[in-house]
């Protein structure tokens, strides 16, 4: 759920826009992109992505795979980040098959921010789920009053109050003023309303 928070709010993005939900393998052929990993909206994994390759290492082996991970992803330009991951990642394949996996696995949407040319304070945000780590912790903390649960949609209203407690706590994200860009990187991106209608139709 925290892993595709950006991609949920994406989603929710798009909802607004079209007045609909999207349709992630029409939408990537109006947009002409393969079905994956360029779904749109697009996808980001979180940082959380480099613990699960550590996890796989020596306690003598994490520091150098750890300083490679980050200044891989520290790079500004897509293909850069891209080389320099695969390249550790052919490393690992020698040094630890399972570690390999795990970087590979999901790559791409581990640079999602470096395709839509985030800038590197907003970066930093979008590719970690600490933005809604708090949040969601709120709601665990005020859904544990709970003892006994309903049938109904008692679960989503005591949700919603978890959430509307947490909202007092918000602060400004750390780069903020970059949204707008990320907005026009986004909408570059996306397909034409009348294009994906027309895919719907045919699909």
């Amino acid at each position: 759920m925290r892993e595709n928070f950006t991609y949920g709010s994406m989603r929710g993005c798009w909802r607004r826009s079209y007045g609909t939900d999207c349709d992630t393998g029409v939408v990537a052929k109006a947009a002409g992109q393969p079905k994956s990993p360029f779904l749109w909206p697009p996808r980001q994994r979180p940082t959380l992505q480099r613990r699960n390759v550590l996890d796989h290492l020596t306690d003598e082996q994490k520091p150098s795979v750890a300083k490679s991970l980050n200044a891989a992803y520290a790079l500004e330009d897509h293909a850069a980040a891209k080389k320099a991951l695969e390249q550790l990642h052919r490393e690992l394949m020698d040094l630890n098959p399972s570690a390999a996996r795990s970087l590979g696995e999901g790559m791409e949407e581990t640079l999602t921010v470096h395709r839509l040319h985030v800038p590197p304070q907003l970066r930093k945000t979008l590719a970690s789920t600490n933005v809604i780590e708090s949040a969601f912790s709120m709601v665990e903390r005020v859904c544990r009053n709970v003892k006994r649960w309903h049938a109904g949609d008692q679960r989503e209203r005591w949700v919603g109050s978890g959430l509307l407690v947490a909202e007092k706590q918000f602060r400004r994200v750390q780069g903020h003023k970059q949204i707008p860009n990320l907005i026009r990187e986004l909408e570059a991106f996306a397909p034409s309303k009348p294009e994906v209608v027309k895919r719907r139709k045919a699909s």
